[in-house]
């Protein structure tokens, strides 16, 4: 973005590596939803491969589109400004804000849980401690886009540093012999539909994040060749790391004692790793506090595109005069968040968001198999098998189809806010009658912002 300072490569691959966790109850909510331990690692493994997948045609899509915006450009690309504007409007009202709640709801858990060894956290001590996290981020991505960057690589170090402390022990209990809770792995109240959905929601979150690469793709130098090979790197080690991680569980954690648990990884620790245990909800804790901030990161360069496609408001497109950072698209994330963040429940805002983001990012998949079609002569750099972009879209669209039954309340809010995007597009983006007064007062809140945010175009910024 102009003179703005941009993160290198491997601080790239850091925010890639970065977002999605499954230190939020996820391994929970996959197996309530599933009955079983069995099957609850069968959908883990299953949400690794349909994650790849989706990277896969992800890949294909930055490789043969090279476009910052990740969603958004690709839907814009494929089915035009409405569907693109319902896409960034659901991101800016539902999915960035629940998503961005839901981690850091858990880096607030646990970071306190040092200090609660012997007592629940009270829930009010979470919020608060977490309200704190996610304005140190915002601060963070408004001061200086490469210190946001660098903090990433040991942040990421961290996050893996916490699963490799769960996973060796894990396997030291397997070689042992404790295998006790693998037996009748299958046997439990069972798998039913309408839980389905759910389990998958949870597994395909905590995978979550192999789409941010492409919010930057005009950021990646020799995006045909990086995003590709940083995506079949990652998504490997990353689907092994999960799967192992939960069969971990299971050598020292029944499938009772798992549920009940209000932090699984504190949990089993507490029980192999002596007082070594202190270290890991805090490796946890920096490990979410990553993946809080490479979502920011990300989805700033997501508004700003969308604003210099005249589809957000101008001021979200300006950068900082001095620190060169996209500091309207940053902050905007805020006030959203913090009303998810104390007025919903984790379970509830995981399901609210859900339903919007796999809505969108089956149709931007299922736009790849439309672009094979429409345009065959299309310059791709990288191509998948049809079979992979077919069999993925499908399961999004599946997921959200069935989660309408499921949790009818959570993803009928989501469905209703997502439709309120389509008059939204008519009133400010299609009707070029707006009264004079309208007008001004837009001229005048955009000028006020500035020299509030000292922030101005980017193409003037490239001129002081």
């Amino acid at each position: 973005m102009g003179r703005s300072p941009r993160a290198d490569d491997n601080q790239k691959m850091a925010i890639f590596w970065s977002h999605g966790d499954f230190y939020i109850r996820h391994t929970q909510g996959v197996l309530q939803n599933t009955g079983s331990v069995g099957m609850s690692l069968v959908i883990w493994t299953v949400c690794g491969v349909l994650s790849l997948f989706g990277a896969l045609s992800y890949a294909e899509l930055g490789t043969s589109i090279k476009k910052s915006g990740g969603h958004y450009t690709y839907i814009l690309e494929v089915f035009g400004p409405l569907p693109a504007f319902v896409r960034v409007w659901v991101e800016l009202l539902i999915i960035r804000p629940a998503a961005t709640a839901v981690i850091s709801l858990a880096f607030g858990r646990y970071i306190l849980e040092p200090f609660f060894i012997q007592c629940e956290i009270p829930e009010l001590a979470i919020k608060l401690i977490t309200a704190v996290g996610i304005t140190v981020v915002m601060v963070l991505n408004s001061m200086s886009v490469s210190w946001s960057a660098r903090i990433q690589i040991f942040l990421t170090f961290c996050k893996l540093t916490a699963i490799l402390i769960i996973i060796v022990p894990g396997v030291m209990q397997l070689i042992k012999g404790q295998t006790q809770h693998f037996k009748d792995a299958f046997s439990g109240r069972g798998a039913n539909i309408m839980g389905l959905p759910l389990a998958f929601y949870y597994g395909m979150y905590a995978y979550a994040g192999w789409f941010y690469l492409n919010f930057v793709t005009e950021e990646v130098e020799n995006p045909e060749k990086t995003i590709p090979l940083a995506i079949c790197i990652s998504m490997a080690i990353v689907t092994i790391g999960y799967v192992l991680t939960n069969v971990a569980y299971f050598t020292t954690i029944s499938a009772e004692e798992l549920l009940l648990s209000n932090a699984v990884a504190v949990t089993f620790s507490e029980r192999l790793l002596g007082n070594f245990s202190l270290a890991v909800p805090i490796f946890v804790a920096l490990s979410c506090f990553g993946s809080m901030n490479g979502g920011v990161f990300a989805v700033s360069r997501l508004f700003y595109v969308a604003s210099r496609e005249g589809q957000l408001p101008e001021i979200l497109s300006m950068i900082h005069v001095r620190k060169h950072t996209p500091l309207p698209a940053v902050i905007v994330l805020h006030p959203l968040t913090m009303i998810m963040l104390f007025s919903g429940d984790l379970y509830s805002l995981l399901n609210f968001l859900s339903f919007a983001r796999w809505l969108f990012i089956g149709l931007a998949v299922a736009g790849l198999i439309y672009l094979r079609y429409k345009r065959p002569d299309m310059h791709r750099p990288f191509k998948v098998p049809l079979f992979i972009p077919a069999l993925f879209s499908f399961t999004c669209l599946f997921m959200v189809a069935l989660s309408l039954y499921s949790d009818p309340f959570s993803t009928g809010i989501g469905f209703i806010i997502t439709l309120t995007g389509v008059p939204a597009y008519y009133l400010f983006i299609i009707w070029d009658k707006k009264p004079k007064w309208f007008r001004r007062l837009s001229d005048k809140i955009t000028r006020t912002l500035q020299i509030i945010l000292e922030v101005v175009p980017e193409e003037d910024c490239d001129k002081l």
